[in-house]
């Protein structure tokens, strides 16, 4: 749509995804979103950011400090809706029961940083509490953008 409507035009969005399959799991990912695994009380970082300072990060030429505060760090690389085709990052690993999948926009990723969100994660609330921790927690830092916070968890691995 946005490709065919003058007032959208260069305006795209971002997409996660996560499938579980009898194996483990498979992500689909494009933009700026995340996708974090919260796995033995440790957060990792599934996806790569599609973005203008990621890229300068990767060849150096900026520090991630640097990527965070910089001007062009909304600019992203990939998005959804742009062209007619679209390269999706995949990415598949190994699911264990009491992993937790946090698929969230930048507003949460920009506002709140690692080791609050595992401090989140790893508390004892229910899952919708500890979503609705996270939102706040980046409505609290002066969050200003869209925050979405989506988590599932692995109740049973094959």
């Amino acid at each position: 749509m946005a490709a065919r409507e003058a007032a959208h035009k260069d305006m795209g969005c971002t997409g996660e995804m996560v499938v579980f399959t009898g194996e483990g799991y498979v992500v689909g990912h494009v933009g700026d979103s995340r996708i974090y695994l919260f796995r033995g009380g440790r957060l990792r970082q599934v996806t790569k950011d599609h973005s203008f300072v990621q890229e300068q990060v990767d060849h150096g030429i900026l520090t991630p400090e640097q990527a965070r505060v910089h001007a062009y760090r909304h600019v992203i690389l990939r998005a959804v809706g742009i062209h007619d085709s679209l390269a999706v990052d995949l990415i598949s690993g190994k699911a264990y029961s009491g992993d937790l999948f946090l698929l969230c926009s930048d507003g949460l990723s920009d506002m709140v940083g690692d080791s609050l969100i595992e401090e989140t994660l790893a508390s004892d609330s229910s899952l919708e509490e500890k979503a609705d921790g996270l939102v706040r927690n980046a409505c609290d830092a002066g969050g200003h953008d869209n925050v979405t916070v989506v988590l599932g968890l692995v109740l049973q691995a094959e």
